[in-house]
């Protein structure tokens, strides 16, 4: 396949030792003209197998005729007793040779003995007579070898008045030589010979100027170097490259791609939506048009995908007809899931700066409170206010406590209700929520699913009417995270891709690329669960995660 701004270029040298060479069209010349002489050998193989099959057909029942004659003579069945058999039946064996163009006639006994032939030399020797029913009372003609050599025969038993098999009639010919059947065939072989080569020769012609053409005027040695050298180059990129075709299929994949799409190596020619890919990615690879590092998550993978469109750049001084047409697009793609991974940490230090700054501002403003107090000397009041600002922190952290046993989401939680209301927006947990303690690795994924989601429930309701989050949490029977907001909602068009592309509206800064999201899903999926968004009854949107359990 093409590059997208790849033009070839011979090299001098390259063309004196093409000239040097057969040239391309040399080759296809030769290589018609073995395939007419492989057609013509078949031709003649099957002419002298045909020409067996009637030879044996014809013959043998002219055989069969002959012996019958024979075993049907008076003097055959009267005379096989005579001292002198073989002298006695000679005249009328050598008769039925002669009539019928026959090579040997014989009278044989039951036993395979040879009582009179038309070849004195196997006379009382033993006669092959193959898988004849003669013996048995029947006429038979088959094959069989005589003096060494495979003849056509017809059996005739010599039967007496009580049906008793007395003797056995042969008339054999041997089978012509191939050269004979060859030469029966000379005409039609001459025929076959003259129309092959003239087909031959013209589709040669022709074959040679449309490979000259669709190969710009390359030969096969530059066709085979420039091979070799894309095939090194794309398998020797680090990024995954992948072309499809303009009908869909995929026309090339490097071992990169193969890795990170999870792919088996030979899904070069299938289309892209049969071999496994992503939906999300699959939709990436079938559009047209150019694409710069776009996000897009798999099950296992973050990827930052760019997409170009493929045309034909040929020489057009060599009379090609395909410049400038489209061929297809070519992706490229580089894991980007150690970044995700990096951007999402930064997001959450980026959090727990902000909680730290919220819960500051606001520990500030209670002691200048208490200060200002105690200067006025209203001791009663300040007992009052710091009674009622630990009654209000114990309140929230026993709130969520009392419903979620594992201390880091807990600890997430109680921050993020912080920093909620620093911003002017509630964030209440569920009261049917429960969760117990989990694995510390899970506990991790879960605080990344709730971190993200809250953020971006956060960002999206800070500047609506009802300024309201309401986070449930479930360990029964999977675990469920259920965040709900107050914003907008998200379009239903939007939904079945907000979590597997960039698409966001944060500002360009650590973490507001659309990740978070993205990392959701990306969780889910690698504990093999899901991540949905519909509209809550409430208004807004509310994002499920479900993560099954054990």
């Amino acid at each position: 396949m093409w590059s997208p701004s790849r033009r070839v270029v011979r090299p001098r040298t390259a063309r004196l030792r093409g000239r040097r060479r057969r040239s391309l069209a040399g080759q296809v010349l030769v290589l018609q003209l073995a395939v007419v002489a492989v057609v013509l050998g078949a031709v003649a193989a099957v002419s002298v197998h045909q020409s067996t099959r009637e030879f044996r057909d014809l013959q043998g029942g002219r055989m069969l005729s002959v012996a019958e004659s024979l075993a049907s003579t008076p003097i055959v069945r009267e005379q096989l007793d005579a001292p002198l058999v073989e002298q006695v039946l000679a005249p009328d064996v050598d008769r039925a040779a002669a009539l019928s163009g026959a090579t040997v006639a014989e009278i044989v006994a039951p036993d395979g003995r040879v009582l009179a032939s038309t070849d004195p030399t196997r006379v009382r020797g033993t006669a092959d007579l193959g898988d004849s029913d003669a013996v048995r009372g029947r006429g038979w003609y088959g094959d069989v070898t005589v003096d060494g050599r495979r003849s056509i025969a017809g059996h005739v038993p010599v039967l007496d008045t009580d049906g008793r098999v007395l003797a056995v009639v042969t008339v054999s010919e041997n089978y012509p030589s191939t050269w004979m059947l060859l030469s029966g065939s000379g005409a039609r072989l001459l025929i076959y010979l003259g129309i092959g080569a003239g087909l031959g020769a013209v589709g040669s012609v022709l074959l040679s100027r449309r490979v000259r053409r669709h190969t710009l005027g390359l030969e096969t040695a530059e066709i085979a170097t420039l091979a070799d050298h894309r095939e090194a180059l794309l398998h020797s990129i680090r990024e995954g490259v992948i072309a499809v075709g303009t009908d869909g299929r995929i026309t090339m994949i490097n071992d990169s791609a193969v890795a990170l799409l999870g792919v088996e190596p030979g899904v070069v020619g299938r289309p892209v939506d049969e071999v496994g890919i992503d939906p999300g990615l699959t939709e990436v690879l079938l559009a047209q048009g150019e694409v710069e590092d776009l996000v897009i998550t798999t099950a296992t993978r973050v990827l930052a995908v760019n997409r170009r469109s493929a045309t034909i750049r040929g020489d057009t001084a060599n009379g090609s007809d395909r410049h400038g047409r489209s061929i297809g697009t070519v992706t490229t793609m580089r894991d980007s899931t150690e970044l995700a991974s990096m951007q999402s940490q930064l997001t959450s230090h980026k959090s727990v700066t902000d909680t730290l700054r919220a819960q500051t501002h606001e520990f500030a403003n209670q002691l200048h409170t208490i200060s200002g107090l105690a200067q006025l000397g209203s001791y009663d009041e300040v007992t009052a206010l710091v009674g009622t600002l630990t009654r209000r922190r114990a309140e929230i952290s026993e709130s969520i406590t009392a419903h979620v046993l594992d201390p880091a989401v807990a600890a997430l939680l109680i921050a993020k209700t912080s920093l909620a209301a620093e911003v002017g927006v509630r964030l209440d947990l569920d009261p049917a929520s429960h969760l117990r303690a989990l694995d510390p690795a899970l506990s991790t994924d879960v605080i990344t699913v709730v971190g993200n989601l809250v953020d971006n429930a956060l960002d999206v309701s800070r500047d609506s009417g009802a300024e309201r989050i309401v986070v449930r949490l479930q360990d029964e029977p999977d675990l469920l995270v259920e965040v709900t907001d107050s914003g907008p909602g998200v379009p239903p068009d939007m939904r079945d891709r907000v979590f597997s592309r960039g698409v966001t509206s944060k500002p360009d800064t650590p973490g507001g690329r659309g990740i978070g999201l993205a990392l959701v899903r990306l969780v889910s999926v690698q504990h093999g669960g899901t991540a949905v968004v519909d509209d809550a009854d409430t208004g807004g949107a509310r994002f499920r995660v479900r993560i099954p359990l054990g």
